[in-house]
């Protein structure tokens, strides 16, 4: 299969999409939980960014974990505000699938939610996450504190060890930032596979712990 090549590429920012100036709307209310997608939330909840590849799988594994109050799925990482599902696949807009957790830090810790994500997915394949090839499908760790940044930072070292230790030579790509813009995705996005329990899962990780 040919893959066209700006679909691998990030596009410099004059080159993107434009978007529009307005949200698409959403339901606030978690299929599963109940609980709201979207702020206002209880003051004392943190919220965490991940892009695991295709982000039905990876936004199911979040909310199933323990002290997770909600999940989201939409955009993030790149330049197109506001952006549609379509526009995303076009590999115009710098986007990545990522998956909003909002969880409580007085039950569970950020440590624990980066051991699920390492775990759970291939982090040394670049643009791509299996069959799913496009800079959608990334790996990405998007933080929203400085330790946050400095956690993530200090994990992936640590999960690159773990894979040397178990004979994986290849080197991890995920990309740490600073949270940008997270732009929520479509309403058919959220929970899907809640809704669709049979739908498309293309998430895998490596067999490798992270203890």
């Amino acid at each position: 299969m040919l893959i066209p090549k700006r679909k691998t590429i990030l596009p410099h920012p004059a080159d993107a999409l434009p978007g529009r100036d307005y949200a698409m709307p959403i339901t606030n209310r978690h299929f599963v939980t109940g609980n709201p997608i979207a702020p206002p939330y209880p003051k004392h909840l943190l919220e965490a960014l991940f892009g695991m590849g295709c982000f039905w799988g990876a936004e199911r594994k979040f909310w199933q974990f323990p002290f997770v109050f909600s999940t989201a799925v939409g955009y993030s990482g790149g330049f197109t505000p506001n952006l549609t599902y379509d526009e995303l696949c076009t590999g115009l807009t710098g986007h990545n699938e990522v998956v909003k957790v909002i969880y409580d830090p007085n039950l569970t810790d950020y440590q624990a939610l980066l051991k699920l994500f390492w775990e759970s997915h291939n982090p040394t394949q670049g643009m791509r996450q299996g069959n799913d090839i496009g800079t959608q499908y990334r790996s990405a760790i998007y933080t929203t504190t400085d330790e946050q940044f400095v956690l993530a930072c200090a994990s992936k070292e640590r999960y690159q060890n773990c894979l040397q230790q178990a004979g994986v030579s290849d080197a991890i790509t995920t990309e740490i930032l600073p949270a940008g813009h997270f732009y929520y995705a479509e309403d058919y996005h959220q929970q899907y596979l809640a809704k669709e329990p049979m739908g498309y899962c293309g998430l895998g990780g490596l067999g490798v712990g992270f203890d």
